[in-house]
């Protein structure tokens, strides 16, 4: 390794969303295999910090929050002087907006190297020619800034990281929920940050009741705080009774969920990620507006993607969409079929 590349500081610039953050774990484990003496952080908003926490590529994880602790200019010029005073060499911006760029020029970082657009082009050093956003999936999105920038690209899969304890608080839960080692388990994820990329309630509720009647398997429905009245709406029209932990589980808990699940059921959102990111046993994901070859999981040996061609075009970013007729075109029996084949794989 040469001298250049010993001892540098330096600074990754990260993006805001979960399963955007866990993508870019592909460039942080590569710019360390790059950098094995250097000193590396990693700025992020608080709401990502459990996907980098524990991470072992990373000296430091730094909070910037533009649209809460750091909304006004006094927070930001206060974060533009913490980051001077780290004294980094180097900044990559994963990020394509301006003021991210600009405030690695005002913290005095000599190297700003990120994706050339043509306002902040001018505060870089080192001008990457962006692909065109959606000619490439995110992981190799993210990776083009390191690679163009003369790094060497080893491999291209994302990471989480937990712990024992969350292995621990889950076995805990499941088994206060008479959940025993021997039960097949099957984690329904029906959540999402953006509403055209969720399947019906409706559709949750039959598979869950099928996967309880039919496969005796013990149903857990997952997400966060937000989504206990969507866990509720779907117990509702149920049956059966599933086992509802949404707010149960940090991220990292529910990474130790997606591992212990015999079949982790989800559409395109953050959970997907980390279950495939953990090496969940299998995967079955439900794909409508997005394209599983810009945010699809990777790689994809455990993983069951559903999706139907309606003749729409695909990406499609209608956020308000009045159809969702791509997800409702997924229908339960067809995630019935494939639970039953994935059964009769695992005998």
């Amino acid at each position: 390794m040469s001298k250049e590349h010993s001892a540098k500081r330096i600074l990754i610039f990260n993006v805001n969303w979960l399963g955007d953050v866990l993508f870019s774990t592909a460039v942080i484990r590569n710019v360390r295999r790059n950098f094995p003496h250097s000193f590396i952080a990693c700025v992020i908003p608080s709401r990502c910090y459990p996907v980098l926490k524990g991470n072992p590529h990373l000296d430091e994880i730094i909070i910037f929050d533009e649209k809460d602790r750091h909304r006004n200019v006094l927070q930001r010029l206060d974060f533009i002087r913490i980051l001077k005073a780290k004294k980094f060499d180097i900044a990559y911006l994963l990020h394509r907006s301006f003021s991210r760029a600009l405030i690695c020029r005002l913290a005095g970082i000599p190297e700003r190297i990120g994706h050339h657009t043509k306002k902040r082009g001018f505060l870089l050093t080192k001008k990457i020619i962006p692909p065109h956003r959606d000619s490439l999936h995110r992981i190799d999105y993210y990776l083009d800034v390191i690679e163009k920038a003369g790094l060497k690209i080893e491999d291209r899969f994302a990471e989480f990281f937990f712990g024992n304890e969350d292995l621990e608080f889950v076995e805990k839960f499941l088994s206060k929920n008479t959940v025993a080692k021997e039960d097949f388990v099957v984690v329904l994820n029906p959540g999402g940050n953006w509403l055209a990329k969720r399947w019906p309630k409706d559709h949750w509720a039959r598979l869950a009741d099928k996967l309880i009647h039919d496969f005796k398997a013990k149903v857990v429905l997952t997400g966060s705080h937000n989504d206990i009245s969507l866990a509720k709406h779907i117990q509702d029209e149920m049956v059966n009774k599933p086992i509802i932990a949404c707010g149960v589980f940090n991220l990292k808990q529910l990474g130790a969920l997606a591992k212990r699940a015999d079949i982790f059921i989800t559409a395109d959102t953050g959970p997907l990620h980390i279950a495939n990111s953990v090496g969940a046993k299998k995967i079955i994901a439900i794909f409508g507006p997005t394209s599983t070859l810009i945010t699809g999981p990777y790689p994809v040996k455990n993983v069951v993607i559903l999706q139907k061609d309606v003749g729409c075009v695909i990406p499609c970013y209608e956020v308000n969409c009045k159809d969702s007729r791509c997800m409702k075109a997924v229908t339960v029996d067809d995630v019935i079929n494939q639970v039953k084949l994935l059964r009769l794989t695992n005998g």
